[in-house]
Formats: structure tokens, sequence, C-alpha cells
């Protein structure tokens, strides 16, 4: 089984196209306003906004980057707004956090070997 694709509900399509371009996503299907479609920058994952009641403060969306302070310097020159990080964090993973406008949760980091084989991995 491999992942293809997370979506989230946004109320306002126009304002999470334009975050997530920011962001660095590629758009792919553009059915504003009701849908819209990217692929990550970074291999061949999906991401989609569906229009409808701001759902967010519950979902947390992680994209992995190899230079997180530089992506975030870019990002900020570029008009996003933090609010932490980037900052090396107990599970060796750096992050840095930020929200889109409907309220969902985005964390870039670089986990490196990390992310799937921790010093803690439960098997290996």
């Amino acid at each position: 089984m491999r992942l293809n694709q997370v979506t989230v509900t946004m109320a306002d399509l126009d304002a999470g196209w334009q975050f997530y371009c920011t962001l660095g996503l590629k758009p792919i299907v553009d059915a504003r306003p009701r849908y819209a479609r990217f692929v990550c920058p970074d291999g061949d994952s999906t991401f989609s906004l569906h229009q409808g009641a701001n759902g967010g403060g519950g979902t947390s969306i992680y994209f992995e980057c190899e230079n997180v302070d530089e992506t975030v310097s870019n990002l900020k020159k570029a008009g996003l707004g933090f609010v932490s990080g980037p900052e090396d964090e107990s599970w060796l993973w750096r992050e840095a956090e930020l929200f889109d406008p409907g309220g969902n949760r985005i964390i870039l980091y670089y986990a490196g070997p990390n992310r799937i084989d921790p010093p803690w991995r439960v098997t290996r």
C-alpha cells in the first residue's frame, strides 16, 4: 500500500490555492471553487483541497524538505507567517510550523533516516 494523496477541507479555495502554490506545490487540477489538486515538488505524492466549512485544527500535514531553514526563510520572504521554528525537536527532526488559510497545521521538517528508522524503533 502506498499513500497517494491527502485532501483537506477549507472554505476559501482561492486562499488555499495561493498558500499551497507559495509553499511550492505544483497545481495539476483547478476546479475552483469546489476542488484543487497539487503534486508535491519532490516525488509523486499529491495533495488536494475540497471546498467546505473550515475543518482545520485537528489536521496536521507534514512536508519533508532537505533544507528546512532555507525553505522557511524563502517562504517568510514570500509572505507566509510561521508560528515556530525551525528548531531541533527531541524526536530528532528539525521542524517549523505554520497554518494554512483553512486552519490546518502545516509542519515543514527534515528527519533524514530518523523518519522511518529512529533509534527507538520497535522493530528493525
